[in-house]
């Protein structure tokens, strides 16, 4: 009984040691495998190694790999091939930062169903042992990682063995750098395993790029774009309509009519709102454009479209719209951006008294210089109320204001670094901001936010918070915020938040944004009256306190 007791055991390790594995099997565990030595194994990580080459040997050779067994052979034979890995004294040694780990997860080495006991013994001690310090892939300036030694395959599609290898590249530049990467909508690991079949089945340039800007899409950040001239012109289009417009309420409130070069008239006027064009409603358009269009949320989703709803590659575009309580149907000719004549905005004032008996200040935070700083509090710190236009993106101006305004010394955010001893942790940090300061501002600091107040901007925003008379007024800010990786990828250029950044105890405001204290957001009835509500709102908290 006892012999065939072993038997039955023998024949079950056996048989779940040669268990068959699917292509995207074997591809998800190369990705993992290839990323982690890249930045963990010493040997690897100091560039000894032409590691783009090993990479697309290693995808050949997996065609060849049909069982776990046979897989795990050729990783076992792969590490060997690399060299000694000496233990490591230094990593033993314990860390006084603040770790944040919700990034953190190396278990993949320890799934059996893909790895055996030897090769799960070997990569554990790579990362037990690994590399520290340089590291010949990434560098560090100041605050900020960027990434280096990295080879250009262009932006066409040449092979399956250079897809998978962008697709690899950019995978583990999230797993490792991207300190949001645990609030995305979908795993990151669920993210590899969709996106691997749809790398393999790609034939085309446009396929490529397409598949590309879903990929960076899955990482759900403002900061996030992928520039590709081919998907711009093939995808959202090279012409549209001559006017410009704001959105609110799911609809599209024409502002201005613009001329063009062949002097065409315009059936549509300032005040039609448009709800449909071609079809599909102003939301639809939207979720149409989501797929290829990465933001933290469903305002920075608009925020992003909005510029790309009337755009088209046809002649025509037709339209359904609201105008004097009637809804009308339209077919407009459509014109090349170039041809479409666009008057330049007058530059805005930077800071002005807004009431006629200057006891409130307003500053334009997206003009207003740090050589303006002085001139301008000078003129406003004996008024009533200062606002502090938000809606835009400020000029580094961040430091000076927090030493005039604030009354102390305090803190206003907490930072998350990539800690580059070990990679997809993060260590925390809180920051103060201002100066002991007895004559601070001692009247309100009204802030005005919207979907435009993004990541330096939300910091500015933070700042002004720690006013004891603050208050933010507008709707959600973007809710992408730390400093950015520029890197590219497939030779496009691209980016993602390189800093994780939160509340001083510790809450979100990654994807959420900074929520108002008074919520208004623009209506069509205010866009068609050429209204600013939330400028007016700010204005009727300062006369009433509510």
């Amino acid at each position: 009984m006892r012999k065939f007791s072993i038997f039955i055991i023998l024949f079950f390790s056996l048989h779940f040691s040669a268990q068959a594995l699917s292509e995207t099997q074997k591809l998800e565990s190369l990705c993992k495998v290839w990323g982690f030595l890249k930045y963990y194994h010493p040997n690897v990580a100091k560039g000894n190694f032409n590691w783009d080459q090993q990479l697309f040997q290693k995808i050949s050779e997996l065609e060849n790999i049909n069982d776990k067994n046979q897989l795990n052979e050729l990783y076992s034979n792969w590490l060997e091939s690399l060299g000694k890995v000496d233990e490591c004294k230094e990593c033993l040694k314990e860390d006084n930062k603040i770790f944040f780990l919700k990034n953190f997860d190396l278990n993949w080495i320890n799934n059996q169903e893909i790895f055996t006991p030897n090769v799960i013994q070997k990569l554990q001690f790579i990362q037990n042992n690994r590399n520290l310090g340089e590291n010949h892939y990434f560098g560090k300036g100041g605050r900020k990682v960027y990434f280096r030694n990295e080879n250009s395959y262009g932006s066409k599609f040449t092979s399956k063995q250079i897809s998978l290898f962008e697709l690899f590249r950019y995978w583990n530049y999230v797993e490792y750098f991207f300190p949001y990467k645990y609030g995305t909508d979908q795993n990151w690991n669920d993210v590899l395993t969709e996106m691997i079949p749809k790398f393999v089945a790609i034939t085309n340039d446009e396929n490529y790029q397409l598949t590309l800007a879903e990929l960076v899409t899955k990482i759900d950040d403002s900061h996030a774009f992928l520039f590709s001239r081919l998907i711009s012109l093939n995808q959202y289009g090279r012409k549209s309509i001559p006017v410009e417009y704001s959105y609110a309420e799911g609809k599209l409130v024409i502002t201005k009519i613009n001329s063009t070069t062949f002097n065409e008239e315009n059936p549509l006027k300032v005040g039609d709102i448009i709800y449909d064009i071609n079809g599909l409603t102003i939301p639809q358009k939207v979720n149409a454009f989501g797929k290829y269009i990465p933001a933290s949320n469903s305002w920075g989703k608009i925020k992003k479209a909005k510029n790309l709803f009337l755009m088209t590659n046809g002649d025509s575009i037709q339209l359904k719209i609201e105008r004097d309580g009637k809804n009308l149907a339209l077919q407009l000719k459509t014109f090349l951006l170039k041809d479409i004549i666009s008057e330049k905005p007058t530059q805005p004032e930077k800071w002005k008294f807004i009431d006629d008996e200057k006891k409130i200040g307003y500053v334009n935070m997206g003009v207003i210089e740090k050589t303006d700083l002085d001139e301008m509090y000078n003129t406003l710190k004996s008024t009533g109320s200062i606002i502090f236009d938000l809606r835009n993106y400020p000029k580094q101006t961040i430091l000076p204001l927090s030493r005039m305004l604030l009354p102390k010394n305090t803190i206003y955010y907490q930072f998350n670094f990539p800690d580059t001893n070990y990679l997809s942790k993060f260590y925390s940090r809180k920051n103060s901001i201002g100066r002991n300061n007895p004559d601070y501002y001692k009247g309100n600091v009204v802030v005005l936010v919207n979907e435009n107040t993004q990541s330096q901007a939300e910091t500015t925003t933070m700042m002004f918070k720690q006013h004891p008379k603050a208050k933010v007024i507008g709707s959600n800010t973007a809710g992408a915020n730390g400093d950015i990786i520029r890197f590219n990828i497939a030779d496009l250029e691209t980016c993602f938040t390189g800093l994780g950044a939160y509340y001083p105890d510790g809450k979100e405001t990654q994807r959420i944004g900074i929520i108002p204290d008074i919520m208004i957001k623009p209506s069509v009835k205010g866009i068609r009256e050429g209204r600013d509500e939330v400028l007016e709102r700010a204005l009727d908290y300062i006369k009433n306190g509510h």
